[in-house]
């Protein structure tokens, strides 16, 4: 009949279906446009309570292909080797630091490096206090990085100490427990400036300020990071 066309119900597809046909696609508009694809793991840090949670979760909802990935969800398991080995909780206790700490960042790094193998984006929140400031590890990171044919891309999120203090606070934490009753002590060890191995651009990283000491400030952060983050190649 005139104006009528036959019907051809559309495939269904899985939801992993899905995904591979898109990133098939995406793909082949790469290959078209002559450009090479870089992966990126994305490592948000900074001290404690600058945000780095709420960041890291805006960015991986509104970033394509990505795979998100928090260091506390491994917080259950060391509570356990706390209990285990007859130790108080106490996450800034020697004990952690010697048997705890470097286990769950090594950890966290290896399951991002694996799911590139999957992904073009492994987006990892958390503090990369030390690992920040030792340019060993981070060469160690990069190293892991670039087998995969990938970029290491650090986003250090710039807060004021006493906005960090009030969201401290707020958040009501157990692991904040210690830091509040001992505050001054605490924050005596904190460094809140860019850490020198950071900022060494030629050694095969990229470096991101985010700034989140008020709304404006994310919402700038916001809109000025995500496109750099959706590029490819180079930062």
């Amino acid at each position: 009949m005139k104006g009528l066309y036959p019907f051809f119900p559309l495939p269904l597809y899985t939801a992993q279906q899905y995904t591979d046909i898109e990133k098939r696609k995406k793909e082949r508009r790469r290959r078209n446009a002559g450009i090479d694809a870089m992966k990126k793991m994305i490592l948000v840090t900074s001290p404690p309570a600058c945000g780095k949670t709420y960041i890291s979760k805006q960015l991986a909802e509104n970033l394509k292909h990505v795979v998100y990935l928090d260091k506390d969800t491994l917080i259950p398991l060391s509570n356990r080797v706390f209990i285990a080995a007859g130790q108080e909780i106490n996450r800034s206790s020697d004990f952690f630091e010697e048997n705890i700490r470097d286990y769950e960042y090594e950890a966290i790094v290896d399951i991002g490096v694996e799911a590139l193998a999957y992904d073009d984006i492994v987006l990892i929140n958390a503090p990369f206090t030390k690992e920040v400031h030792n340019e060993e590890t981070l060469e160690r990171f990069r190293t892991k990085l670039r087998k995969k044919g990938a970029k290491l891309v650090v986003i250090w999120v710039v807060t004021d100490p006493e906005v960090c203090h009030e969201r401290m606070i707020q958040r009501a934490s157990d692991r904040d427990t210690w830091k509040l009753e001992h505050w001054d002590e605490y924050i005596k060890t904190i460094d809140f400036s860019i850490p020198e191995p950071l900022k060494r651009l030629d050694a095969g990283h990229d470096l991101i300020l985010f700034y989140n000491s008020s709304d404006a400030e994310f919402d700038q952060s916001m809109k000025t990071i995500l496109p750099l983050l959706e590029e490819d190649g180079e930062i």
